[in-house]
């Protein structure tokens, strides 16, 4: 007689033991991942908290108090809506001041950004000194702008200034740059530029040594001239770095005010969006809801251009 054999009931040994170490894997690795997300959020949390308190608080406020009519330190406020949008829009100074913005802007970037790779250009060379160079040109950038609107507001001094001892030495004449409102937006400019000369001179650098040299040997092999492989080799590789330096400089320029402030305390022919809200708040006007609304037109007008930027520019540049 042939006893039954019937089919046993549990599981298989080797499916039980693999299932286990599959279920302590999975474990395993969400445990990882709340231990990674807060490690994360301990060390971000802080940061958006500062960010939020010191960041967007005061530009949401800054929003609202441009709907009041407020003298600066006045216990009570009175809000009036758009209508301090509507005075300035409407006023003969709002053409004026975004004309002197827009021209300021535009001398301060592209001045520096030519200037900058100019100089980018003399100093990528393996030449002795050439890290004294680059540390000279760039110690401008980091000095204060204070100190170095005072210095310059000497040497421009039509008496005691140096540049007019050069211009007496010659027989010629100091401008005044302090009472013609042309030879005013000039004069700022002209530090401007050369305090931030050596930002983009360093950046172009940077831009300049990523360059890989068997392009531009294939270059030479080629027969490209000087000429030809600037333009249609080593210009075209530093569009990601001319794109950077377009943005970051357009924003450092529409928010210049300490070169403005030093040397030229009155605004005469300088007098941008940002300095404009300065002398509102704290320069005897006493209209700190519409300095409120210049510095709400000015952070409007950065949104749109860096938008613009990153739209129509951002097509052009080649990243490799």
């Amino acid at each position: 007689m042939v006893a039954e054999i019937k089919p046993s009931t549990e599981p298989p040994l080797l499916e039980s033991s693999a299932a286990e170490p599959s279920h302590r894997a999975r474990r395993g690795r969400r445990r990882r991942a709340i231990r990674e997300a807060a490690i994360f959020l301990a060390f971000a949390v802080p940061n958006l908290a500062l960010i939020a308190v010191f960041t967007y608080r005061p530009l949401l406020l800054n929003m609202y108090y441009s709907t009041l009519d407020w003298t600066l330190g006045a216990p009570t406020a009175r809000p009036v809506g758009l209508a301090n949008y509507a005075d300035f829009f409407q006023s003969a100074e709002a053409g004026q001041v975004f004309l002197t913005t827009a021209v300021f802007t535009l001398a301060t970037v592209l001045l520096s950004m030519a200037l900058g790779l100019l100089v980018a250009l003399a100093l990528n060379r393996k030449v002795r000194g050439a890290g004294l160079a680059r540390a000279t040109v760039f110690s401008p950038f980091v000095l204060s702008g204070v100190g170095v609107g005072l210095a310059w507001q000497y040497i421009f001094d039509p008496t005691v200034g140096a540049l007019g001892a050069i211009l007496r030495g010659f027989g010629l004449t100091s401008p005044q740059w302090f009472n013609n409102e042309t030879l005013s937006l000039v004069m700022v400019v002209l530090v401007y530029v050369w305090k931030n000369l050596g930002y983009a001179a360093v950046i172009y650098l940077a831009g300049l040594q990523a360059i890989s040299s068997d392009v531009l040997e294939a270059a030479a092999i080629d027969g490209a001239s000087a000429r030809r492989k600037f333009f249609s080799v080593v210009f075209p590789l530093l569009s990601p770095t001319t794109f950077f330096l377009m943005v970051t400089s357009t924003l450092n320029s529409l928010q210049a005010f300490d070169l403005i402030r030093v040397m030229t305390p009155l605004g005469r022919g300088t007098t941008t969006l940002i300095y404009d809200a300065y002398l509102r708040a704290f320069g005897g006007y006493n209209q700190a809801g519409y300095s409120a609304m210049l510095s709400t037109v000015l952070f409007g007008l950065l949104v749109i251009l860096t938008l613009l930027q990153l739209v129509f520019l951002e097509k052009r540049v080649h990243y490799r």
